[in-house]
């Protein structure tokens, strides 16, 4: 069960108000974050509980008692499987988070924002370029690995949860440049999964220097 809840957090990106979506998932559903414009950026999760009422329907007084249940992991979770992404689908469980508080009925608190940022996957081995019309780049997140499945078709593509985080390196390689040469291979970032075939997904805007 996902249920959507109204947010008042809102985000000034460049002359518009981003306003944040917010999701609720009881545990053992799925929560499903999705933009129809612009890419998943997440601003906080939690797995656990933190009242009694949310996801409470028939289920006894015991497993809501601890409303201080709290996965410190969550935000990171939730950002490696969908950052950068138009669309993800995260179950809330156990498996997934770990569990911060067992015996205790939780679910998953998302809030997100959808920003109109720009998109470059470079498959392993290929050679490619970021680069800006007008302003200079700047990386909100680069991961090479594999994120899905059907990115950069491949026999090799058999796993979705590969995740090497690249959003410092390429920030000193490329940020404040009209354009940057990258390379998706080992020899750049090292291998993460071995014998898997990777992508380097880098997710970017061009702003203005001021």
């Amino acid at each position: 069960m996902q249920k959507e809840v109204l947010s008042q957090i809102t985000c000034a990106h460049a002359t518009s108000v981003v306003a944040a979506k917010r999701y609720l998932t009881c545990e053992g559903h799925s929560t499903y974050l999705s933009c129809d414009y612009g890419y998943i950026k997440v601003l906080s999760a939690n797995y656990g509980r933190m009242d009694k009422s949310t996801c409470s329907a028939k289920k006894p007084h015991h497993q809501l008692s601890n409303v201080h249940c709290f996965q410190e992991r969550s935000l990171k979770i939730m950002s490696d499987r969908c950052n950068g992404r138009q669309s993800c689908a995260v179950p809330a469980v156990n498996s997934i988070f770990s569990d911060p508080c067992v015996g205790i009925y939780k679910y998953l608190d998302v809030s997100y924002f959808c920003l109109p940022y720009q998109r470059s996957v470079f498959c392993e081995y290929q050679e490619g370029v970021i680069s800006c019309a007008s302003g200079v780049i700047f990386i909100h997140l680069a991961n090479y690995g594999r994120r899905d499945r059907t990115t950069c078709p491949h026999k090799l593509a058999t796993t979705s949860d590969c995740y090497s985080p690249q959003t410092s390196s390429l920030r000193s390689r490329c940020n404040g440049k009209k354009s940057c040469k990258l390379v998706a291979s080992n020899g750049v970032f090292s291998d993460p999964c071995y014998g898997v075939h990777k992508y380097l997904e880098v997710i970017y805007s061009c702003s203005y220097l001021v």
